[in-house]
């Protein structure tokens, strides 16, 4: 099994009353994804960044690391 470290960017949105994920995108460093986070604020009720260690033969992702936090968000630890 082979790990690596990765870097998302979730954006969160409404949907009736409730916090919805938006399309995650992925960056290339930790600096890359705080800044596509800072520049998605605006446009979504919460935006976060995160590093996560990704199962490259499954694409399990486990282990989320928050490293930038915009507005509302979800707590990935919780599901």
């Amino acid at each position: 099994m082979s790990n690596a470290e990765k870097f998302i960017v979730l954006p969160y949105r409404k949907n009736r009353g409730n916090l919805v994920p938006g399309e995650m995108r992925q960056a290339s460093n930790a600096v890359s994804a705080e800044k596509i986070a800072s520049a998605m604020a605006e446009r979504f009720v919460g935006v976060a960044a995160y590093a996560v260690m990704v199962d490259e033969e499954t694409g399990d992702m486990s282990s989320p690391r928050l490293l930038a936090k915009y507005g509302e968000i979800a707590d990935l630890n919780a599901a």
